[in-house]
């Protein structure tokens, strides 16, 4: 991995709701009308403005579907904007799942630097109840968003941000077998 790019990933073990950045990324449903996991941690914690965005996405396009993103305000949070993507629900991996878990992770890098957005902050897509393997995940993230940075000066900054330990682990694994 470029030392460029290496030192653009921070790795935080946390709560994504306190994190100050431009923007997080918000594990969303379709409906972009809140949830449960992440998806009802940000919308709790960033307020009812969030809502009324995601309710004006709705009423323009319908919702979101899986592997896309949409940016609305981020409310309360310390973070300007909420970038919402829609993961897949993990199906033992033959619908597609990689190619559309990473497509979450590029449009919503694609997000943040069409609105020059410099750091950003994603939490761990599809590993709630969606199923899809925490291992497998982790390693699409990181493959992903490194392709993405080492052709990309914008945003300038991603932090990964865990909530248990074992995603830590996980994470530090990918991160030092790209690194080696």
């Amino acid at each position: 991995m470029p030392d460029s790019t290496a030192h653009r990933i921070q790795l935080l073990q946390g709560d994504i709701t306190k994190v100050k950045a431009d923007a997080i990324v918000n594990a969303a449903n379709s409906s972009l009308l809140g949830g449960g996991g992440v998806d009802g941690a940000i919308h709790r914690a960033g307020g009812p403005a969030i809502l009324e965005n995601c309710r004006k996405i709705v009423a323009r396009q319908g919702g979101c579907k899986t592997g896309e993103a949409v940016i609305t305000t981020g409310g309360r949070l310390p973070a300007q904007y909420v970038i919402h993507t829609v993961g897949p629900v993990w199906n033992g991996g033959h619908k597609n799942e990689p190619a559309l878990l990473a497509n979450c992770y590029r449009n919503c890098l694609a997000l943040a630097q069409e609105h020059g957005l410099k750091t950003i902050a994603f939490p761990n897509i599809s590993t709630g109840i969606y199923g899809y393997p925490k291992d497998k995940a982790a390693a699409v993230a990181v493959q992903t968003v490194l392709h993405y940075l080492a052709q990309h000066d914008v945003p300038e900054q991603v932090t990964f941000v865990v909530f248990d330990p074992e995603n830590l682990r996980l994470y530090e694994e990918q991160l030092a077998h790209l690194k080696s």
